[in-house]
């Protein structure tokens, strides 16, 4: 193991990390929200003012996820019950979960596949109001997206980004049925498939043999001072992080309709796949704030890539990378492989979130055996990072153990008892057949081994 920088030496939970250990550490999230408060409304007005255009553009936007009063356009996933899994969850760690446990499915999310999709969708759209306003046209006409003078005007502009996938791909997408000229930076974690599928809608992809960073500032670097080019700044944009909060509105929504309560005597514990920050990060400031206490998010990043647990813990942020303590930043988890985290996520929200949590490989793609096997789901290896965590945490119970035995671990979670766990899919639709397959063999040779090693367990 690489020696520590010296401040950190003493730390015994920045050690677990840099030695690979599965770690958790629960803290107390603070209830005040940052100065952020009308981000979230304004995105969600901006999607609504597109959901015409999205309905007419993408066919399968035309349904919603949100209920069949609402018009077509809506980007949002279902949320799905999941008690098979939970069952065989149980069995493997030998521990009842209490309450329910659900799974969100932006694996399913239209157009793009993923997570990333809101966020991405959400800085494109502004900047083609602020193109359209600068030109003349009505930025609140959605048809005037649709007319050949758009195009045109689009056509001079470009959008660039860095990526390791899925960002790339909502950005790729979406720029480009708009018209815009799209370059995108691809880092060497990137799939195959997603720098072809962006080429055959005719993004320029440019490929690095360095990391995420490496690829995010060889874009950042292409688009300054280049006339008419914006660049998407996956490690510093408010835009992005607006665009994901909106998910928080439709959970909402869609708990509804559920009939799933979240009070002070029902809480929401959510569990979500982390990779700079960004995604994560937004979706967690949107359920705060709809939700407040009652809500608890967990960020849960590969044992090789903790980034944004590594920088919170050290209150460096993206001061420090995962190879300052011996980590590879390496994954199977692609859209996870960032080894240094969000320069705005951390220091901005920071506060609000109640834990974080590494694990293996192993265990990560095993998940994918477990959904395919119990739901009939197949996703991408980094959707099921946060799929263990409720029974890793000490949540779940042994039904032999008696009540005097419970853990210290146990009852330092807040969530304990929670009344529903909602584990936050990333992607997985858009993934080619043949990788879904062997992603899923794998995954089911992998699952009698997802209770270990055993994790450890710190809190504050």
């Amino acid at each position: 193991m690489t020696d520590l920088p010296s401040d950190l030496a003493d730390d015994e939970l920045i050690r677990s990390l840099a030695e690979g250990t599965p770690t958790t550490w629960i803290r107390s999230a603070e209830a005040a929200l940052p100065e952020l408060e009308d981000v979230m409304d304004s995105a969600a007005a901006r999607f609504d003012r597109f959901a015409p255009w999205f309905a007419e553009t993408f066919p399968d936007t035309a349904t919603t996820q949100l209920g069949a009063a609402d018009a077509g356009g809506t980007i949002e996933s279902p949320l799905v019950a999941a008690p098979r899994a939970r069952q065989r969850l149980d069995g493997l760690f030998g521990a009842r979960l209490p309450g329910r446990l659900w799974l969100k499915r932006d694996d399913e999310l239209p157009v793009s596949g993923s997570i990333k999709a809101r966020g991405g969708f959400h800085e494109v759209l502004e900047y083609a109001e602020a193109v359209a306003a600068e030109n003349g046209l009505d930025a609140a006409d959605h048809s005037a997206y649709s007319s050949a003078q758009f195009r045109e005007i689009a056509a001079a502009h470009r959008i660039v980004v860095g990526s390791t996938g899925n960002l790339g791909l909502s950005i790729g997408i979406l720029g480009a049925a708009l018209g815009f000229a799209v370059t995108v930076h691809m880092s060497a974690d990137a799939r195959e498939w997603k720098k072809t599928m962006l080429s055959d809608h005719g993004v320029d992809v440019i490929e690095h043999t360095g990391d995420f960073v490496a690829a995010v500032e060889a874009g950042r670097a292409s688009a300054m001072g280049a006339e008419r080019a914006h660049f998407v700044d996956d490690e510093d944009s408010v835009s992005l992080f607006a665009g994901y909060s909106v998910a928080a509105l439709r959970l909402k929504r869609q708990f509804d309709a559920a009939g799933v309560r979240v009070d002070a005597q029902n809480q929401l514990a959510v569990y979500l796949p982390c990779g700079i920050g960004g995604g994560p990060g937004g979706v967690a400031f949107g359920l705060r704030r709809v939700f407040g206490d009652n809500a608890h998010c967990v960020f849960v990043e590969p044992s090789q890539a903790p980034a944004m647990f590594l920088g919170v813990r050290s209150g460096r942020h993206s001061g420090i990378a995962v190879q300052d303590i011996g980590l590879t930043g390496r994954t199977a988890a692609d859209g996870l492989a960032v080894a240094r985290p969000s320069r705005f996520i951390g220091p901005a929200i920071g506060s609000l979130i109640s834990g974080f949590a590494s694990v293996p490989d192993e265990v990560i793609r095993a998940g994918v055996g477990v959904l395919r096997e119990t739901e009939g789901i197949t996703v991408e290896p980094s959707a099921t990072a946060g799929l263990t965590i409720p029974w890793r945490l000490g949540a779940a119970e042994s039904d032999d153990r008696p009540a005097e035995a419970a853990s210290p671990e146990r009852a330092a979670v807040p969530w304990s008892d929670a009344a529903t766990h909602l584990i936050w899919l990333t992607g997985g639709a858009m993934v080619p057949a043949e990788e879904r397959a062997r992603c899923v063999d794998e995954g089911i040779d992998l699952i009698e081994r997802i209770a270990s090693p055993a994790s450890a367990v710190f809190s504050d």
